[in-house]
């Protein structure tokens, strides 16, 4: 799937660099260009890799928006078409996407990725999806409503929103720093090998997915997530059935960027591997497996033939918004909300009726 990267905010210009990276470091092509958008000098000083644009210089002199979404949200509308002018190039013909990245809990990522979702969808005939990151539990009441007005907003603009949560793929016992490293790595390995789905292959598999299989996943809209899992082969692809279903469900029961999410309108299936190890009869065992866990009558399935030594699954969710993950994150974020509205009485009024209200 060939697309194209858009970071906005200090996360987004990070996870979008680690994207663009590991997909030149496996020679995939899948990532056609990459810009990292914000109002902080200094993030994007950071960022060696991909192109940068500044925005809000004039109302935050490159100093950032300190975590005021509506800020963010207030300087990528003033600014936006310097970020379309700088897309150009960048977002070519051969891309079939465009991701939007972003950290949903910080001012300019989760303010500013929905605003420019909105005014790509007018310039470009391709679909544009999010890809988001939820703030973990303890990183504050402010990231939490920031991340609950940000996915409210994104979730109407964008054709899906792929969403990762900072709990799930990170190590206990980590820093802070450490933590954050691993989850972007985990992010590029798995949104990387799903883009490159079909693209690059080292070798010819019996039924090898392509770039609209993924496209119609998400066609439902709504709340995407991505499960991931991997095991040695075995050299004999008939011993391997029982690996590809133990690949499968780890993958969506415990491997998936957001945990307990196992219900959804559609899903996709991706088996990676050598093509000499990759067993037909387990794939199509594990399609039906995900088929009867999801409740799903569209449930894709196919192989992506790499050069490795270990047997992988991806699972991708369309549609996956009903889960009770989502709605736990929601009352978190309804919480986080009223907390802040109790410290800011002359607020109150905004948010009526105990909801989040979207950005714009």
């Amino acid at each position: 799937m060939k697309v194209a990267l858009i970071g906005v905010g200090q996360a987004g210009g990070k996870v979008t660099e680690r994207l663009a990276r590991f997909d030149a470091d496996m020679g995939f092509g899948a990532v056609r260009g990459a810009l990292a958008v914000n109002s902080a000098k200094p993030d994007l000083r950071s960022l060696d890799v991909v192109d940068t644009q500044l925005i809000g210089a004039d109302r935050v002199n490159g100093h950032g928006v300190g975590g005021d979404n509506e800020l963010g949200t207030e300087v990528m509308q003033s600014d936006i078409q310097q970020v379309l002018g700088a897309l150009d190039g960048r977002v070519t013909s051969s891309a079939e996407a465009i991701f939007v990245v972003a950290g949903l809990g910080g001012g300019t990522g989760s303010g500013g990725a929905p605003v420019l979702v909105h005014h790509l969808q007018q310039v470009y005939d391709v679909p544009v999806y999010a890809l988001g990151v939820l703030p973990g539990r303890n990183e504050g009441a402010l990231y939490q409503a920031n991340a609950g007005r940000s996915l409210k907003t994104l979730a109407r603009e964008a054709d899906s929103t792929l969403l990762i949560d900072n709990d799930a793929w990170h190590e206990q016992g980590e820093s802070v720093e450490g933590a954050f490293k691993t989850i972007n790595q985990k992010i590029a390995r798995r949104v990387g090998l799903l883009f490159a789905s079909g693209e690059a292959t080292e070798g010819v598999g019996e039924s090898v997915v392509d770039s609209s299989e993924v496209i119609n996943t998400l066609r439902s809209g709504g709340i995407a997530t991505l499960g991931y899992a991997s095991e040695v082969a075995s050299d004999d692809s008939a011993e391997n059935v029982r690996t590809a279903m133990s690949v499968s469900r780890q993958a969506l029961l415990t491997g998936t960027s957001l945990p307990d999410a196992t219900t959804a309108d559609s899903a996709l299936l991706v088996i990676a591997g050598d093509p000499e190890k990759i067993p037909r009869k387990g794939v199509e065992k594990s399609r039906r497996w995900l088929e009867d866990e999801t409740g799903s009558m569209q449930v894709r399935g196919g192989d992506f033939p790499l050069e490795s030594d270990r047997l992988g699954a991806l699972v991708l969710l369309g549609g996956a918004e009903r889960s009770q993950r989502i709605e736990e994150f929601m009352e978190r974020a309804r919480e986080a909300q009223r907390e802040q509205d109790t410290e800011e009485p002359d607020h109150i009024e905004q948010f009526t009726d105990d909801r989040l209200e979207n950005l714009f």
